[in-house]
């Protein structure tokens, strides 16, 4: 580390923090000892007999055996804390041999910034960047590098970086994290961090094991202890990088922040619009981070203070400092399934990678249908059958159950399959029937519960135990929409009901928006004005707007429609 780095104020505040998480480290081990020191010290004056009397050699014993208890369960924290393994983030390590021209970047930048560099660089599929200590994870390297080389953290990077910003512009976001392994070189914060991730990956090995219940207190009191000091340090160390990072590209930092913001709104778009429904046929798109781009130039298109951000893109951008950026996208792409939505590891018969140019036909058409034959069957199924209290045998009590029965019988003849099979203008008749009933609202009910099961990655499967952060077992770690309503589920699947009829009858097409996933193109326009009718069907039981709309498309609802 630079000489000048030891009089940078953020740094000087960050190692006293640093030195008060030491000072809980070294009290909870005085704590400890104070039992068997105390023990030594009265067996030494027992023994030059200045002190001694009546039941003296009980009270000692005693003492003694409490002093062993102590330092055994000390030893039973200090082993749990030193042996459990901290959370680690998952991410798609890159190799110096398959991105030299990043390597040699961050080499510079950190030569600039007068910092070590960092030990290697990682990807991950998320607009954010960051150091992680993984030391303690990595296998042992054939060609064993220095100690000084080794200690230094990882450079975590989001992919969507990489597809978005300038060479130039990535230099300029990452100099602030770079300049952050200065800190973390030193010994007394990196001992600090090694500390409080040790209780923290404590805690959750405590959460799982009952029988190490008692050491998850005295741990949670140890971080208690430590915690604000531990947030302080960081603070301190923040403030330092950043202000080392000011003497390197300040100016553009400004403008790439910029960049940043919106490589966030289009890539949150990206996944929740496009990838999360192919993602639930069990396909997962390949090249999500050249998706961004797609995405990113749409929105500059769409959004006026967009206006001149696509005039940067004759630039090189950075992903050209990849060798192979293809295959890096493509393993950034599948972590991203895994941590969105907790895809399977590998591709499979049923999670295979996808190609955008498949994505209609694969992803939109496949989703409609499923959904349309979900309504379509869920409307044909009787309800289940609600459960009352058997009536009085009085005539009153006869009477009223003829009267059921025959509600019965017509909700049965509403219901029944149409002979020529499935078409949307059955579909229309029985919600125009209903005229937002309890019927809609039961129907409504059971088709929340039935996506739901469908829906999640597990196949309906009862939810994990508790485990630890970052545990392969729990993923998704992330999930990316809040759960839909009835309401809101029953539209949309009236919607993929009309998009089926449309696609059949010739008049449309299946299509896909960067931004807003599947969408429905007649003559090649995006229908974008279907969800007024369609609600005013459901919620109002009032079918001419929605046919009004089928005229205009020349849709037929008469016609049979193919579901799955």
């Amino acid at each position: 580390m630079s000489k000048k780095a030891g009089v940078e104020p953020g740094l000087l505040f960050a190692r006293s923090k640093a030195l008060a998480v030491l000072r809980v480290r070294g009290s909870a081990s005085a704590l400890a000892l104070l039992p068997a020191a105390l023990a030594v010290v009265l067996f030494t004056a027992e023994a030059t007999g200045r002190l001694g009397g009546p039941g003296w050699d009980t009270a000692l014993w005693g003492l003694s055996g409490a002093a062993v208890l102590v330092l055994l369960f000390a030893a039973a924290v200090s082993a749990v804390v030193v042996r459990a393994r901290p959370a680690l983030t998952p991410i798609v390590p890159i190799a110096e041999s398959t991105a030299p021209e990043l390597y040699r970047l961050v080499g510079e930048l950190a030569d600039r910034l007068e910092v070590p560099a960092p030990s290697s660089i990682a990807l991950t599929p998320d607009c954010d960047s960051w150091l992680e200590e993984r030391a303690h994870a990595a296998p042992e390297a054939a060609d064993r590098r220095s100690e000084a080389r080794r200690r230094p953290p990882v450079l975590v990077i989001g992919s969507p970086f990489l597809w978005w910003l300038r060479v130039a512009e990535l230099r300029a976001v990452l100099a602030p994290v770079v300049a952050g392994t200065g800190p973390s070189a030193h010994p007394d914060i990196a001992a600090a961090r090694r500390f409080v991730r040790g209780l923290d990956a404590a805690v959750a090995v405590s959460d799982r094991r009952a029988a190490l219940a008692p050491v998850g207190w005295a741990v949670r009191a140890m971080l208690r202890g430590c915690r604000e000091h531990a947030e302080q340090m960081e603070r301190g160390v923040a403030v330092a990088a950043s202000t080392r990072a000011r003497t390197v590209d300040y100016g553009l930092r400004i403008a790439a922040q910029e960049q940043v913001g919106l490589a966030y709104a289009g890539w949150d778009r990206l996944l929740t619009r496009v990838a999360l429904p192919a993602w639930r046929m069990g396909r997962w798109p390949a090249r999500l981070d050249a998706g961004v781009v797609s995405a990113l130039t749409e929105l500059s298109r769409r959004d006026r203070l967009a206006d001149g951000f696509t005039s940067r893109l004759s630039e090189p951008p950075a992903c050209d400092l990849l060798e192979e950026p293809d295959s890096v996208d493509e393993a950034a792409s599948l972590l991203a399934a895994r941590l969105f939505h907790g895809g399977a590891a590998e591709p499979g018969p049923d999670w295979a990678p996808l190609r955008w140019a498949d994505y209609p036909a694969e992803v939109v058409d496949r989703k409609w249908r499923v959904e349309a034959a979900r309504l379509h069957r869920l409307l044909e199924e009787p309800p289940p059958p609600e459960v009352h209290a058997a009536p009085a045998v009085t005539g009153g009590g006869r009477a009223a159950w003829h009267s059921n029965a025959g509600q019965l019988g017509a909700l049965s003849a509403t219901l029944r399959r149409p002979p020529v099979g499935p078409t949307l203008a059955g579909v229309v008749d029985r919600f125009a029937a209903a005229g937002g009933s309890g019927q809609t609202e039961r129907l409504a009910a059971r088709l929340e519960a039935e996506t739901s099961r469908a829906e999640r990655p597990d196949g309906g499967a009862e939810a994990a135990p508790s485990v630890a952060p970052w545990d392969e077992g729990a993923l998704p770690l992330f999930p990316l929409r809040a759960p839909r309503t009835g309401r809101e589920l029953l539209a949309d699947h009236i919607a993929a009901m009309v998009c089926c009829a449309a696609v059949d009858g010739g008049a449309a097409v299946p299509g896909m928006d960067w931004l807003d996933g599947p969408v429905l193109l007649i003559a090649g326009v995006r229908a974008a004005d279907l969800h007024p009718p369609v609600r005013a069907l459901l919620e109002d039981g009032d079918p001419a707007p929605l046919r009004r709309w089928l005229d205009a498309a020349g849709v037929r609802p008469e016609k049979p429609v193919r579901l799955v």
